[in-house]
């Protein structure tokens, strides 16, 4: 037997022709099921570039977009009337549930005083000392995404240190930073793949190295140029790579030892717990950075500076040269967001409904790690707190390169309307599952009863 030909025939473990059997199956009940959606949106939204609001939006493996006529908790009802057991949560904006009341109260109060207006108000007095007591730095500004976090705080990093680079993990993602696309391609760095209008190297700015390899890390830094290690404690927008034992240790010491600033950027490990991974695991960065879901699903991100950073940075705007700094933008620190986010902190990010989140994403990843035994799938389960990704392939995983060799796109995509099919409502990108407050018994069950029937029809 050819066995290139028969490894190239199957992904995951599956064949392709099942799959592309349960594919079409899926696709024909999907459509069968949204007729005022198919006819409202199959053929796209007039109007926009592609059809779609953000491009994003066709990256969703069914036949066109759910039209979503509200959501509430951890449920989507769509036009048709489907309703969806939410897994997804706006690929993390909304991880505390759709519209938790607290949020929506907020915002309701704060509409009656404005929505923006380049000034402070009575949330904010309040804002920044929730921010130091739960994230633990002292100095703290507010931004509109955590990819304008993650840039402003890079700038910050690079002011300080008079460095121009900064180093990143393969497969990392940080938003919309440029300088972040960097990855290793047969072990040389170069821009990442299917970047748009990219004229730069931008390799000529950045140092790429694997996650989990300290050896690589410790040269990199040696070379003294590097102003910020920039990383999530866990790679999470791929096939989901946790830390070995000791490396963020490593990753501290050794970007002290070089003079090189650590920014960490929890904007989806805050899945942990209240005061992220950094919190539950007693990181030490330099900078920090949240977005997505800090204030209850109205766009806002947080970036904190330690005591010495913020005093270095006070020094330096003292003695550059006068003009914009290039951080900051007009919408940035509202009311609106100082109103939601209070309410996030203050009411929704508790210790109670993170242990509700941890017990029920623990419930779910038995669950799917016992279907997969059961059916003899070469796949496994991942877990941060309670955010939970099944992987159709071997694990753990250790690095960027494993965890996009570890992808499936046929097979996931098929799952996914699978699962839509059956209630379910799972991440488009890299089968994300989010554990909200809001969340139940019964829709996690609903999830491993859907996981476990399409196994059973992929492995028949």
């Amino acid at each position: 037997m050819d066995i290139s030909k028969s490894r190239a025939a199957t992904q995951g473990g599956v064949s392709l022709a099942r799959i592309d059997e349960i594919q079409a199956a899926e696709t024909r009940d999907f459509r069968a099921a949204r007729p005022k959606s198919e006819a409202a949106i199959g053929n796209g939204l007039a109007g926009f570039f592609g059809g779609v609001p953000m491009h994003w939006m066709k990256d969703w493996p069914t036949p066109f977009p759910i039209l979503v006529e509200r959501a509430k908790g951890a449920t989507i009802t769509d036009t048709d009337g489907n309703r969806l057991a939410d897994f997804c949560l706006g690929d993390t904006g909304s991880m505390f549930g759709h519209s938790p009341e607290p949020v929506a109260r907020a915002i309701r109060r704060q509409s009656r005083r404005g929505l923006t207006y380049m000034l402070p108000s009575e949330d904010a007095l309040v804002l920044g000392g929730l921010l130091a007591e739960r994230f633990g730095l002292p100095h703290w500004q507010i931004a509109t995404t955590a990819s304008d976090a993650n840039r402003f705080a890079l700038r910050v990093a690079r002011a300080v240190t008079g460095r121009s680079r900064i180093l990143v993990f393969n497969g990392c993602y940080h938003g919309a930073v440029d300088e972040t696309f960097v990855r290793l391609f047969d072990g040389r760095p170069a821009n990442k793949a299917g970047l748009a209008g990219e004229f730069r190297d931008l390799t000529q700015a950045t140092r790429v190295v694997e996650f989990n390899d300290l050896a690589a890390l410790a040269a990199e830094l040696a070379h003294k140029d590097v102003a910020c290690v920039i990383t999530e404690p866990v790679l999470t927008n791929c096939c989901m790579v946790l830390p070995e034992p000791g490396f963020l240790e490593g990753v501290r010491r050794l970007t002290r030892d070089n003079g090189t600033l650590l920014l960490i950027d929890e904007t989806h490990t805050i899945s942990t717990g209240p005061g992220g991974y950094t919190g539950k695991h007693g990181l030490e960065p330099d900078l920090f950075v949240l977005g997505k879901p800090v204030a209850g699903g109205v766009p806002a991100s947080v970036w904190g500076m330690s005591e010495a950073v913020a005093s270095s940075f006070a020094e330096y705007n003292r003695t550059k040269e006068p003009g914009y700094s290039g951080i900051g933008t007009t919408l940035s620190a509202n009311p609106l967001q100082f109103a939601a986010m209070r309410a996030t902190l203050e009411e929704v990010m508790t210790e109670d409904n993170y242990a509700h989140m941890e017990k029920l994403a623990a419930r779910l990843a038995d669950g799917l790690e016992a279907t997969i035994k059961r059916h003899g799938l070469p796949w496994h389960v991942a877990r941060v707190g309670a955010r939970v990704e099944f992987i159709c392939a071997p694990g753990p995983l250790r690095n960027g390169s494993e965890a996009s060799a570890a992808h499936a796109p046929e097979l996931e995509a098929a799952i996914h309307v699978a699962l839509v099919n059956r209630g379910v409502l799972i991440a488009p990108f890299h089968n994300m599952m989010l554990i909200s407050p809001a969340t139940k018994k019964r829709h996690v069950d609903r999830l491993i009863a859907a996981f476990d029937d399409i196994a059973v029809r992929l492995v028949a």
